[in-house]
């Protein structure tokens, strides 16, 4: 089966879910309660990369349609199947880098890479939050929060389904602010702590 193919399969299911009335019934949005430090890697990355870390216009989350939602699927699809997942310490030499990956990275940089791709799409950056959670063994990871009119959606290095963060096995810790990509927010039930390396 050829990757057009497979992606073309992924979108149909995951379209008649998106856009079903069942999808509504979901928790959509996740709940923010209150400011939260900076991951240092992003700290690092926002002094080389300063243009992307600053004030948003955050308005009504994006209005979902069949074209965005195709464009979605497609870019979280194509970088992971473009990137191989290695560690920083296996690319860089160094514990934690966030950084634009080549043919390889570990998931806050899938993360950075579809993040970029998504807003020369079209997307507004405050709809695109860089988010991390912890798995179900205790590990910190990264993924991509899309906001959207149906609720908060997740882009993923570990899966091509993009799934509403609820039906995720992840606890989530914090998120990019919608007003402010240089500042972090607590999700949740508060018990977000400092996260100061995550894995692929």
């Amino acid at each position: 089966m050829t990757k057009k193919a497979t992606w073309t399969g992924i979108f149909g299911v995951i379209a008649s879910l998106v856009f079903s009335s069942a999808a509504q019934a979901l928790p959509a949005r996740m709940t923010i309660t209150g400011p939260t430090n900076q991951p240092i890697g992003h700290y690092e990355f926002c002094k080389q990369y300063a243009d992307e870390c600053g004030a948003n216009s955050a308005g009504d989350p994006l209005e979902l349609n069949e074209t965005n939602w195709k464009q979605i699927l497609e870019i979280n699809y194509t970088v992971n199947s473009a990137v191989e997942p290695l560690t920083d310490d296996e690319i860089y030499g160094v514990e934690e880098r966030w950084t634009y990956p080549g043919v390889a990275g570990d998931c806050e940089d899938y993360v950075l890479l579809k993040r970029r791709l998504l807003i020369e799409a079209g997307i507004s950056p405050s709809d695109l939050l860089i988010t991390v959670v912890l798995q179900p063994n205790g590990e910190g990871h990264a993924v991509l929060t899309v906001r959207t009119d149906r609720g908060d959606f997740v882009l993923d290095n570990m899966r091509d389904k993009v799934l509403l963060w609820s039906e995720t096995e992840y606890r989530f810790l914090k998120r990019q602010s919608e007003r402010n990509a240089g500042k972090w927010v607590k999700l949740e039930d508060g018990r977000a702590t400092a996260v100061g390396s995550v894995r692929p």
